[in-house]
């Protein structure tokens, strides 16, 4: 499924989209896409509104970091790794699959 344009995340950053209803992260990590749930392991807060620190998403709600390109959590209070999700891009089109 086509969820967004490669231009739309530029590296550093991430989008949020939704996929058959769940919520993905698109994550910009040196000009690689990866995708992850958009759900902290620990609490279910957001990670869209954490801070893309090269690899590394910090959920702001109690600052539990994961590693974007492997689903790892890599602080507590998390310790469930996010769910990752395939990443293919054609032309200039990011397309996932649950």
């Amino acid at each position: 499924m086509i969820v967004a344009k490669r231009s739309d995340v530029p590296p550093g950053t991430t989008k949020r989209v939704e996929v058959d209803g769940v919520g993905v992260l698109l994550c910009n990590v040196d000009g690689e896409l990866y995708a992850v749930e958009d759900l902290c392991t620990h609490d279910g807060g957001p990670l869209d509104q954490g801070e893309l620190e090269g690899y590394r998403i910090m959920c702001p709600r109690h600052g539990a970091l994961f590693d974007v390109t492997t689903g790892a959590a890599l602080t507590p209070p998390a310790v469930a790794p996010l769910p990752t999700y395939r990443v293919r891009i054609v032309g200039d089109e990011v397309d996932l699959s649950l």
